[in-house]
């Protein structure tokens, strides 16, 4: 009989743990925001999607220092949100993020696609190009996204119907190569060699009368690019 109390007791004493274990473990998931002093893949997407937007001139490092703080507080005020500086989720599902325990990798497989499509639509573009002409292709993509005349996502800008040649013709699926990934993610990381570009053409390959019609603002290879 007294084996049989302390087995139950025992047992009651493993449940009470197991449930005051489960009451501190929750909360800590419940709670997970981004904020001055945070690191990793999440603030790397965090960075990447505030400069996309025009919210962060930083560097894109995965660390939420100061600048990253300022970015945000930055875009809470432009968007109704509160100014704390913390991507909590309103601040998150604002920004397309998600926060959870598997954020991470769910945000580094969607910037995994985003570089790859990017890269693919670079290399179909503009390979034989100077790199710079490489990462200026893509700036155009993304200046295009962050634009309220295209589509807001870097799938939608590309596959826009007759925006770009290589999706009718094809050379899309092609795989590119380390120079089109590479110069995907400079683009991805904010570097602009256009300085804000929308269109960009090869001036030996067309004829349309609208897009010869844009100032142009610079050449570098055999497309000059414009606004």
């Amino acid at each position: 009989m007294q084996s049989m109390k302390k087995r139950i007791a025992r047992g009651r004493f493993l449940l009470l743990a197991l449930l005051l274990l489960c009451s501190v473990a929750l909360p800590a998931a419940a709670d997970t925001v981004l904020k001055k002093g945070s690191g990793g893949e999440a603030v790397v997407a965090l960075q990447r999607k505030l400069r996309q937007w025009g919210y962060y001139n930083g560097p894109v490092d995965g660390i939420f220092g100061s600048q990253t703080e300022a970015a945000v507080r930055y875009f809470q005020r432009k968007n109704g949100l509160s100014a704390d500086g913390i991507v909590g989720p309103r601040t998150a599902a604002a920004l397309g993020l998600t926060l959870s325990d598997d954020s991470a990798a769910a945000v580094s497989g969607t910037q995994d696609k985003d570089v790859y499509l990017l890269a693919q639509c670079i290399h179909g573009e503009a390979r034989g190009e100077p790199y710079k002409g490489q990462v200026a292709v893509g700036a155009v993509i993304l200046n295009r996204v962050r634009s309220s005349q295209f589509p807001n996502s870097i799938s939608g800008v590309i596959y826009q119907k007759g925006a770009f040649s290589v999706v009718s013709d094809g050379q899309i699926h092609m795989a590119p190569n380390e120079s089109a990934l590479k110069a995907a993610r400079d683009a991805l990381s904010g570097w602009d060699p256009t300085g804000g570009c929308l269109y960009y053409y090869n001036p030996k390959k067309t004829s349309n009368a609208w897009i010869l019609s844009r100032p142009i603002m610079l050449t570098i290879g055999d497309h000059v690019f414009c606004r």
